[in-house]
């Protein structure tokens, strides 16, 4: 009875005074806010500048010769004694290769040339970007870092997949400097497609024998990675999407919408070799997606039936006259040889 008696008494907060908290809420959010940006700035100002005085000490005549390749090694173990940790050999040599690569950041000296370092990348995505040492290719991936927002560990996982190069290959020279320079470009069903996806976060080992079921089900508990092999623009829908045609049900793998292209996107999983009435079986589906399930504002549907191996000249033959939309992509679960690639990009651009 007491406790009823004292909630009665409570009175309920002010609609104004409710408003007023949200209000300052809001402010210590932007005041946090602000101030990480600019811990991060700073961070990047002070890593550059050290940057700058490694490289500087190095150019200094014989210094090089004098000290050897020991250097970093002897000035961290000094600078442990003096300030305590952050100043390994490894984080020294990032600090260098920061000031190397991108040698016009911007700092307080107003003297110095001005380059614009996004706020989105902090020291940890500069630390993965200075491993590249080929410039197109560190471009790419500093720009989909900065319009993707990327955490550190999408960025390593993008960057050991090599998808700068897995996009290149299938360029010529304009195109692979247009996505050096400008990102990935999503303007065509075309652009949303891969040649080869890499489907090393499942975990299955290529030789084992899995059933597509198995793979779905990986797939879905590794959503978050999927979404970014797929690439931007991606939101999931449903797995094992039905369907019912003349009383016969049907099931598409796992159905998205791309928000870009205004479009379902239908992807079918095959563990063997697609065969040619898979094919036939995406095509339907696309015909039954853009009668029955395209609202106003959409866009025709993509399909996309991904599968472990490829027989170019039957899928050429077998997709002869069909909907432009649909395409037949490999998949791999390894990470594909970068070096391989790499050399492939420099003989387009070359």
């Amino acid at each position: 009875m007491a406790n009823e008696i004292e909630k009665r008494n409570v009175e309920l907060p002010d609609a104004e005074l409710v408003a007023l908290a949200d209000r300052i809420v809001q402010v210590i959010d932007e005041g946090k806010h602000a101030l990480a940006i600019s811990i991060n700035e700073t961070i990047k100002a002070t890593y550059w500048k050290i940057g700058r005085h490694i490289v500087e000490f190095e150019q200094q005549g014989n210094t090089r010769a004098k000290y050897g390749t020991a250097m970093l090694s002897n000035l961290a173990k000094l600078l442990r004694t003096k300030v305590g940790r952050g100043y390994s050999h490894p984080n020294l040599n990032n600090m260098r290769k920061f000031y190397l690569m991108y040698p016009n950041f911007q700092i307080s000296d107003k003297s110095a040339p001005i380059f614009q370092m996004s706020e989105k990348l902090t020291w940890s995505h500069i630390c993965e970007l200075v491993t590249i040492d080929d410039q197109l290719e560190r471009e790419f991936y500093e720009r989909e870092c900065i319009s993707e927002g990327w955490t550190v560990n999408e960025l390593h996982r993008q960057k050991e997949s090599g998808l700068f190069m897995r996009l290149a290959v299938s360029k010529d020279k304009q195109g692979v400097l247009t996505l050096a320079h400008k990102g990935q470009q999503v303007q065509v069903p075309e652009d949303v497609v891969k040649d080869t996806y890499t489907l090393e976060f499942l975990g299955i080992e290529d030789k084992k024998r899995y059933k597509e079921k198995e793979m779905e089900d990986k797939l879905i508990d590794n959503m978050q990675m999927f979404l970014l092999e797929l690439g931007k623009g991606f939101t999931f829908v449903k797995r094992q999407y039905g369907l019912t045609i003349n009383n016969i049900h049907y099931h598409i793998d796992l159905v998205f919408y791309h928000r870009i292209l205004r479009c379902f996107v239908l992807i079918d999983m095959k563990r063997g070799a697609v065969k040619h009435k898979d094919i036939g079986q995406m095509n339907m589906y696309l015909g039954y997606f853009a009668k029955e399930e395209n609202v106003e504002g959409d866009n025709p549907p993509i399909g996309i039936i991904m599968s472990h191996y490829k027989d170019e000249l039957m899928v050429e033959y077998a997709t002869y006259g069909m909907d432009s939309n649909l395409f037949v992509s490999k998949y791999e679960l390894f990470l594909p040889n970068k070096e391989e690639l790499r050399k492939m990009v420099k003989s387009i651009i070359q």
